[in-house]
């Protein structure tokens, strides 16, 4: 992508509304609105001004607000001219359309945020924090695209990247110049810069975990015996009737799933068919895919009809989770008293009672409470814990080399290594492979 020339795209969501942005930024973005406004190019940094956009035989397509942002005082770095139109489809079309036909090019996804990290304005865990912040479904997923966003996961990185440089630039001079009084630390103190920066790295890389439930969700799998209530259940945490219930046995075949957020945290709720020996091909396929979901359970809530004996109600085949909720369903027909000694949740999707203590389990179980968020809020991706990984890997071995007294530029090779995968999750280095697959994810326009 070029940073030398002037592109456009439409900054709001598809549809109707009321009002559409559409966004300019590039050295001529404030003479291609000038061009489609026919007016002079002399535009008041930030000052909102009503004008008309016409088509090259000057017949009016639209009055608009236009907001001139003067480089370098804009979201990229550039001149950016913000086009407020009226929100109709048609009309923004042909906005957009003019400004193309005036000298700017349409924007390509993520292009504008990927200027503003070429331009110095944003490092490379601030840009990707734009994408959490527009996907946030919690409110604590929403924080925590704020901290990233104001730049904390960045900080600490480079603050690591920068221990590890000094610690490298005395290393390598003592090693470029034994005839100088250089001192090299001794071993076992820089054993300890090195540990203090692996123990750094390993609390960050400890909050991935909590990253990728913000982000995906908490990946919930309601499963159960047939008739025990998974569906009924499920419908009444969404509030809304997703899962077809009924007294048939095997009424769910395949897996149900759906995004809801609870005390807080996003959930990403998967409803299965009922655990037992299956009657034909398709329940046994059925079957199959709740036993493989349960697996990939971040939580598994386990459904049973508290009216039966324990060894009716219990479920089959049901795989070892971490986490997991015994809910005792039906609690409004009475209980079984094989599950009076039971700590699991009773619960009546016919009234609703037990549904906030089962929430608030939830809530527990997700490990995104204050206690547990504390100061690592930035909440590592992918993409941050693959590199932490590595870095804390060369940081190892270098460790392995001190510890061997092996020949000091082997250590300071490793050290390096550290340092270079660190500067990666900021793009404070040569960080060109990795772009393209950060900005595709973005909405054209952002």
């Amino acid at each position: 992508m070029s940073g030398g020339d002037t592109m456009a795209a439409v900054a709001t969501a598809g549809g109707t509304g009321a009002v559409a942005l559409i966004r300019l930024s590039g050295p001529e973005a404030a003479e291609v609105a000038a061009r489609a406004c026919t007016c002079g190019s002399d535009w008041q940094d930030r000052r909102a001004v009503l004008k008309t956009v016409r088509d090259e035989a000057g017949a009016v397509i639209d009055q608009v607000l236009v907001t001139v942002f003067h480089a370098p005082r804009s979201y990229t770095g550039d001149t950016v001219a913000e086009i407020a139109t009226h929100g109709g489809r048609l009309v923004t079309r042909r906005v957009l359309e003019r400004l193309l036909e005036c000298g700017a090019r349409s924007a390509q996804p993520g292009e504008f945020t990927e200027r503003a990290f070429m331009n110095g304005k944003l490092d490379l865990t601030q840009a990707e924090a734009v994408m959490d912040l527009i996907s946030a479904q919690s409110e604590l997923a929403l924080r925590a695209a704020h901290e990233q966003l104001e730049g904390r996961l960045g900080e600490r990185t480079e603050k690591l990247r920068q221990e590890l440089i000094d610690t490298v630039a005395n290393l390598e001079a003592w090693i470029d110049f034994p005839e100088e009084d250089i001192d090299p630390e001794t071993g076992e103190a820089l054993r300890k810069r090195i540990e203090g920066v692996a123990a750094e790295i390993r609390a960050l890389l400890s909050t991935a975990d909590q990253g990728r439930i913000l982000r995906e969700g908490l990946r919930t799998v309601i499963c159960g015996r047939p008739n025990a209530g998974k569906s009924s259940l499920m419908n009444r945490l969404l509030g809304s009737d997703r899962a077809i219930v009924s007294g048939t046995e095997g009424t769910t075949r395949d897996t149900i799933e759906e995004m809801l957020v609870i005390e807080g945290v996003p959930v990403r709720m998967v409803d299965t068919a009922g655990l037992r020996e299956a009657g034909d091909e398709i329940e046994e396929e059925g079957i199959r895919r709740t036993i493989q979901e349960a697996e990939r359970a971040d939580l598994l809530i386990v459904v049973v009809d508290s009216t039966m004996p324990m060894d009716g109600a219990m479920p089959a085949r049901l795989p070892e989770v971490g986490r997991k909720i015994l809910v005792l369903n039906k609690s409004d027909l009475g209980e079984h008293a094989d599950w009076s000694a039971s700590e699991g949740i009773r619960v009546s999707c016919l009234d609703g009672r037990g549904l906030d203590e089962l929430r608030a389990q939830v809530r527990v179980l997700a490990d995104l409470g204050e206690a547990d968020w504390g100061e690592h809020s930035v909440a590592i991706n992918a993409r941050h814990r693959d590199r932490l990984m590595r870095a804390d890997e060369a940081l190892q071995r270098a460790d392995a080399s001190l510890s061997a007294d092996a020949e000091p530029e082997i250590t300071a090779l490793d050290l390096r290594e550290a340092m270079e995968y660190l500067g990666e999750i900021a793009g404070k280095i040569d960080t060109e492979e990795i772009l393209g697959s950060i900005f595709s994810r973005f909405c054209i326009g952002k």
